[in-house]
C-alpha cells in the first residue's frame, strides 16, 4: 500500500487531517459515519494510478479535532470543509467527488452550493430520508434514537437506530452489536449485525481502528445522525445539475432504509441508479470490486432515464 502524503488544514472550528496519494486529476473521497481516511485507504490506493486521491477525517472524527468538542454539527459546514480541501488541492481545476453515507450528504450539498468546483459527484446511499414520502416515520425514529441515547446510553440507542435501518419486513429482535471486520479496510461506518458472530482477534492496526470507531460512536449518534438525517436536499437544484451527479446504492441494500433515498432521487431526477458490490459499507467490505466500478463510473457518461414511464428502464443498472 502506498504511503500517503499527510497534511492538516485549519477550517472554521476544526483542524482537518487529510491524506493524498497518486497523481492526476483530483478525486476527493468523503467517508461516512465514524469512518475517516483510514477506512478509504484501500480504495484510494487502487485509484492512485489515475487520480490524485484525497481522503480525510471529517471534523470531530479520529484525527480531525474540533475547537469546541461539544459543537453542534451542520451539513453545510461539513460541505464547506470539503470545498476547502478542493481549493487547497486543486485550486485551478474542478475535482471529482465521491461521498458515502453521511459523506454523501455533504457531497450533495457541495454540488448544489459550489457546482463550479466539481466535475462529477458520486453519492453512495445518502440517508436523506426527508425526501421520502414517509419522512415523518423517520423523523420519529430519530427522536427515539436521541431519547434512548440520553436516557439509556450508546448501545441501546444503536439498537433503536439499527432497527430503523432493517429491510422491510425484517422483524428480527436480536440485540445488535457494532462489529468491525478484520482486514486492510475498516468499516466506513459501524456495521450493525443482528446475529452474534465468533470472536475475532484483529491485527493490531485494525484493532486500533476498531477502538477509534467505538470512541467516535457517541459523537456520530449524538450529533451527526440527527443533523445529517434531518437534511433536505434541494431537489430542483439537483435536477438542474444532474449531468454531474451519479446516484449509487449497494447491491445487497435493497429494502433497507439507506437505499431508499438514492433510489427515490434517481427516479425524481430521471437518473440511472448505479449498484456497487456489497451493502451500505460495500467500499470497505468489497474494496477492490468497489474501486473497479468507481473507476468506471468516474469515466462513464451519466445515463438519463426517459421521462415517459413506458420507455424508462428499471433503475437497477451497474456502473459501466
Amino acid at each position: 500500500m502506498t504511503e500517503p502524503t499527510v497534511g492538516t488544514l485549519r477550517v472554521n472550528g476544526a483542524t482537518l487531517h487529510y491524506e493524498v496519494r497518486g497523481q492526476g486529476p483530483l478525486l476527493l473521497l468523503i467517508p461516512g459515519g465514524t469512518g475517516g481516511a483510514a477506512s478509504l485507504a484501500t480504495v484510494a490506493d487502487d485509484l492512485a494510478d489515475t487520480y490524485t486521491v484525497a481522503t480525510y477525517d471529517p471534523r470531530g472524527i479520529a484525527r480531525s479535532k474540533l475547537d469546541a468538542p461539544e459543537a453542534e454539527q451542520r451539513v453545510e459546514e461539513h460541505a464547506e470543509d470539503a470545498l476547502r480541501l478542493l481549493d487547497v488541492l486543486s485550486p485551478d481545476e474542478p475535482g471529482r467527488v465521491f461521498g458515502a453515507s453521511s459523506g454523501a450528504i455533504a457531497a450533495l450539498h457541495l454540488l448544489t452550493t459550489h457546482p463550479e468546483r466539481v466535475e462529477r459527484v458520486i453519492v453512495h446511499e445518502p440517508p436523506v430520508v426527508e425526501v421520502l414520502p414517509d419522512a415523518p416515520v423517520h423523523r420519529a425514529l430519530l427522536v427515539r434514537v436521541q431519547d434512548t441515547f440520553r436516557s439509556q446510553g450508546l448501545m441501546p440507542a444503536m439498537a433503536v437506530f439499527a432497527s430503523g435501518m432493517r429491510k422491510d419486513g425484517d422483524d428480527t429482535e436480536a440485540e445488535p452489536e457494532v462489529e468491525t471486520k478484520p482486514g486492510p479496510g475498516v468499516e466506513a461506518e459501524p456495521e450493525v449485525e443482528t446475529k452474534p458472530g465468533p470472536e475475532v482477534e484483529l491485527p493490531p492496526q485494525a484493532a486500533k481502528r476498531a477502538e477509534q470507531t467505538m470512541a467516535d460512536l457517541p459523537y456520530f449518534v449524538g450529533r451527526i445522525v440527527p443533523s445529517f438525517m434531518s437534511y433536505s436536499p434541494d431537489i430542483h437544484r439537483l435536477k438542474a445539475l444532474s449531468d454531474r451527479l451519479l446516484l449509487a446504492c449497494g447491491q445487497d441494500s435493497r429494502g433497507e432504509l439507506p437505499y431508499r433515498p438514492a433510489a427515490y432521487l434517481a427516479e425524481r431526477l430521471g437518473k440511472e441508479l448505479l449498484h456497487f458490490p456489497g451493502g451500505h459499507v460495500g467500499l470497505t467490505t468489497h474494496p477492490a470490486e468497489f474501486a473497479k466500478l468507481l473507476r468506471t463510473a468516474l469515466h462513464a457518461v451519466p445515463a438519463q432515464v426517459d421521462d415517459d414511464p413506458r420507455n424508462s428502464p428499471s433503475t437497477t443498472g451497474t456502473a459501466g
